[in-house]
């Protein structure tokens, strides 16, 4: 099992960006794939961007793609969300969430088996 603390969240005008955090303790961080996810308040948690454990696959939900990029530090035990030119629909509570025994990174909430705490992201208009 693996641990995992979010951090970066908070309030910014759309247009404007962040960087989210998600650090890893416990299990060998480089075993897992990685996955940000979100979840909007009446909302179910959805898909947002996911990593391959060697940091050589990416994967990203169409509505981010282009604004966003996700990136991991395997030295650190870290992974990122870079969220560009971000929108009000891109107000969420995001979860990254860890998985080992997938054998390739996925966008299936069910295939990930440790999530952090989340970080609130909100985008004003």
């Amino acid at each position: 099992q693996v641990q995992l603390v979010e951090s970066g969240g908070g309030l910014v005008q759309a247009g404007g960006s962040l960087r989210l955090s998600c650090a890893a303790s416990g299990r060998t961080f480089s075993r897992y794939h990685m996955g940000w996810f979100r979840q909007a308040p009446g909302k179910e948690r959805a898909f947002v961007a996911t990593i391959s454990r060697s940091g050589g696959s990416t994967d990203y939900t169409d509505s981010v793609k282009g604004r966003f990029t996700i990136s991991r530090d395997n030295a650190k035990n870290t992974v990122y969300l870079k969220m560009n030119s971000l929108k009000p629909e891109d107000t969420a509570v995001y979860y990254c969430a860890a998985s080992v025994l997938s054998s390739s990174p996925s966008r299936s909430t069910t295939l990930y088996d440790d999530w952090g705490q989340g970080t609130q992201v909100t985008i004003s208009s």
